[in-house]
């Protein structure tokens, strides 16, 4: 009676290589490892059953499945959104199954953050203008009232140096007549 298989999984490059086996040993001869990789703890048991399905139908045949999408990886290498990497082009290194290519896990693609309000931005500008609006108003209302000022005032200096101009020589006068008084008082 044959054995029962089982599907090991270990690390290649890029990859997770599946084989169906029935033991560790059977394993590491089908993946061609010259080492105890289930001991070193980078090979291991699959029990899942959607991985174990393509192993299952072929026997001892390493079936490769990418691990991890196409622009993780290439992000991993230093590559641009066109693939270019130090090395060359983009290419498929290794052919990976119809079923590999269903069951890689693919990065979610993150969600469009909607763009900011900038309504917001819009009413502070227009409130910041009216602001500065109504600051050269009052500029301009002071600088009227100062020149308004300044003219009121000097009119009252000149009406002030006309009645100062005035109470001199009433002054002036009146000294002289005291003085001719006085002399004629005298003598």
């Amino acid at each position: 009676m044959p054995r029962k298989l089982k599907v090991f999984r270990t690390a290649i490059g890029f990859h997770d290589a599946y084989v169906a086996a029935p033991t560790q040993k059977a394993a590491l001869e089908a993946w061609g490892a010259d080492a105890n990789l289930f001991a070193r703890g980078v090979a291991e048991l699959v029990t899942d059953p959607a991985l174990s399905e393509e192993p299952l139908a072929h026997p001892g045949q390493v079936i490769k499945r990418l691990r991890g999408s196409e622009a993780e990886h290439f992000a991993a290498l230093g590559t641009g959104p066109e693939g270019e990497a130090v090395h060359g082009k983009r290419g498929k290194a290794t052919a990976v199954s119809d079923a590999g290519k269903r069951s890689a896990r693919k990065k979610p693609e993150a969600p469009v953050k909607p763009r900011p309000d900038r309504a917001p931005l819009d009413q502070a500008e227009e409130t910041l203008e009216a602001a500065k609006q109504a600051q050269r108003k009052v500029e301009r209302d002071f600088r009227e009232r100062e020149q308004a000022l300044a003219r009121e005032r000097r009119a009252a200096e000149r009406d002030a140096e006309a009645e100062l101009g005035k109470a001199r020589q009433a002054r002036d006068a009146a000294k002289t007549r005291y003085d001719r008084a006085l002399e004629r008082w005298r003598s």
